[in-house]
Order: C-alpha cells, then sequence, then structure tokens
C-alpha cells in the first residue's frame, strides 16, 4: 500500500527576514520622522530660552515699559523698544503693500498670458533675484534708488500729496519709504515664485468653465482662477512678510537708523533687525548687550505673532462658506 505525503508550503527563512527588515525599516523611517517632527518645536524652544536667558537683566530693569519707551541712550543706560517695533511693522508693512500686487500680476501674467516661450526665462531670471545678497540690494539702493527718489519722486509725491502727514516734511534721502521699496524689491521675487507655481496649478476645469460661461480671459482669472488659488496666495504673501520682518543689512543701509516714530515717510527709521547688526559688537556693557538680546527677543516675538494672525486670517478667508475647513 503507498501512502501519498502531501508537502506543506514551508516560509522560506529569507522571506521571513526580508519581511522582518521591512518592518523594521518602517519602524526606522517613522521614529525618524518623528523625531524630525520634534526638533523643530524643541529648536524653537531652545532659542527662546537662550534669547529669555541673555535678555533677564534687560527684563528686570525696565520689564514691559521697555515695549513702550521711545529713549534710546547707551550711555544713560536708558532704552525702548518702541520706534524700533514702529518701524519693523511699518516697513515690512509697506514693503507688502507695494510687492504683493506687482507680484501677483506678475504671476497672472506669466501662467494665463504670456507666451509659452517667455515663461521660462522670465521665471528663472525671477527667481535669480531672490540669490542676490541683501548687501548687494543695500548698495543699489544707495548709489541708485536714494539719488532718484531725493531728486524726482519724493518732491512729486510732497507736490502732489503734501497735504498728507505721510508725505510731509523734509527729504533726506534715506527714509523708512526708501527702505520699504528696496524691501519690496527683495521680497517680490518669493511672493511671484510661490504665486505662479500656485496659479500654475490650478486646473484646466477652472478656466474651461468660466470660458464655457462666457467670460473673457481678464473675468476667467478675476472669478475663478484667483479665488481657487486664494490660499496659495495668501501664503506666498505671509512668506514675504517672514521675509521682510527679518530683513538687516538692506534695511539699515536705507533706513537712515534713526530712533524716532515719524508719521512722515520721508523721514528716517529704525529696526530692531537694524539696531541689533549696528550696536551688537560695540555693546560696551553688560546692560547694552541684554537690552540688545531683549530686542531679538521682542522681534522673535512679533514675527510669531504677525505670521500667527495672519495664518488665522487665511484660514477664515479661505475656509469654506458652510464652515468647515
Amino acid at each position: 500500500m503507498t501512502s501519498t505525503v502531501t508537502a506543506q508550503p514551508v516560509e522560506s527563512t529569507q522571506d521571513t527576514i526580508g519581511l522582518e527588515g521591512s518592518r523594521l525599516g518602517d519602524h526606522l523611517f517613522k521614529g525618524g520622522l518623528i523625531l524630525t517632527a520634534l526638533a523643530i518645536p524643541v529648536l524653537m524652544l531652545f532659542l527662546v530660552i537662550e534669547l529669555y536667558s541673555g535678555a533677564r537683566l534687560a527684563i528686570d530693569r525696565y520689564g514691559l515699559g521697555f515695549i513702550t519707551g521711545s529713549t534710546w541712550d547707551p550711555v544713560a543706560e536708558q532704552f525702548g523698544a518702541a520706534p524700533l517695533i514702529f518701524g519693523t511693522l511699518l516697513s515690512s508693512f509697506l514693503a507688502l503693500l507695494i510687492a504683493v500686487p506687482l507680484s501677483l500680476g506678475v504671476a497672472i501674467f506669466l501662467t494665463e498670458f504670456a507666451p509659452r516661450a517667455i515663461r521660462g526665462p522670465v521665471a528663472f531670471v525671477i527667481e535669480l533675484l531672490a540669490a542676490i545678497p541683501s548687501v548687494v540690494y543695500g548698495l543699489w539702493g544707495i548709489f541708485v534708488l536714494i539719488p532718484l527718489l531725493r531728486s524726482s519722486v519724493f518732491p512729486f509725491l510732497r507736490d502732489t500729496l503734501g497735504f498728507l502727514p505721510f508725505f510731509k516734511g523734509p527729504i533726506y534721502g534715506p527714509s523708512m519709504l526708501a527702505a520699504s521699496i528696496i524691501l519690496a524689491i527683495m521680497i517680490m521675487p518669493f511672493v511671484m515664485s510661490v504665486a505662479r507655481e500656485v496659479l500654475a496649478a490650478v486646473p484646466g476645469s477652472q478656466r474651461e468653465a468660466a470660458l464655457a460661461l462666457g467670460a473673457t480671459r481678464w473675468e476667467a482669472v478675476i472669478s475663478a482662477i484667483v479665488p481657487y488659488a486664494k490660499s496659495g496666495i495668501a501664503g506666498a504673501v505671509i512668506l514675504g512678510l517672514g521675509r521682510a520682518l527679518g530683513e538687516t543689512m538692506a534695511v539699515t543701509m536705507l533706513i537712515g537708523n534713526t530712533h524716532d516714530i515719524s508719521a512722515s515717510l520721508f523721514a528716517p527709521g529704525y529696526t530692531m533687525a537694524a539696531v541689533i547688526a549696528n550696536e551688537f559688537a560695540e555693546a560696551a556693557t553688560d546692560i547694552h548687550f541684554s537690552t540688545l538680546t531683549y530686542v531679538a527677543l521682542v522681534l522673535f516675538a512679533v514675527t510669531v505673532l504677525v505670521n500667527a494672525l495672519a495664518r488665522l486670517l487665511i484660514w477664515r478667508v479661505a475656509r469654506p462658506a458652510g464652515g468647515k475647513a
């Protein structure tokens, strides 16, 4: 009598090892991602702790009154950051006011109206502008922009809009408006590049639907394409704002570095980043050094707060009508 033996499938040892190795790789990859994600808030926390530690002496002496004070006298050890905060916020928002419409216009032209032959070269030039060092922009501003503004633009603005407090007073050259213009030129490549990519990613069905309903190309852009991409465009604006708030060298070279608050855009001003760059190497006393670190801490807080408010505004604008994100 012949017995039949049925062969049972035997799992290969190599397959088992390969499966276990794959699972181990997944766990290692997941752990690496978690560590990377945690590294960012840990790094920010470490930065805040270091800034607070360095600014502790100034915080204990001046408290929150440092934020509202306007005196800056290292000899008398009297310091106030209000003009610095004012100059930082004003120059940044003026730069956005100038840069965003121009950047959005260029982005719309490149994605919707420009011939395909020039889209690539123009986009390359725009991205190349973002790589220019800020000191080069500063030198160009000193030798080209300021003489042009002082001889032509500022007198024209004073003659035509002099009834407004923003365009009154003597013309110096280095000024809040000059720094804002150079800052706008510097952030335009970032806003343009992101806005162009966002607009290019809008589905073709959006354009086709608007055109099928009888809209012109311009009406299609305004009514269908830009609203669809508004969240991404707002993200580009936030990127530009973050760049503007932290810019140092070019602004330092053009803003005039005067510790005053003035309504006139022709008057010099100061920013938090500029005062740190100008005085950090010359801080001869502990309180002066601690005060500059306090300024850095305030700049960090202002940047985080402004970006958080901008994010909240974008979330509210981009939220669907039903109220669900």
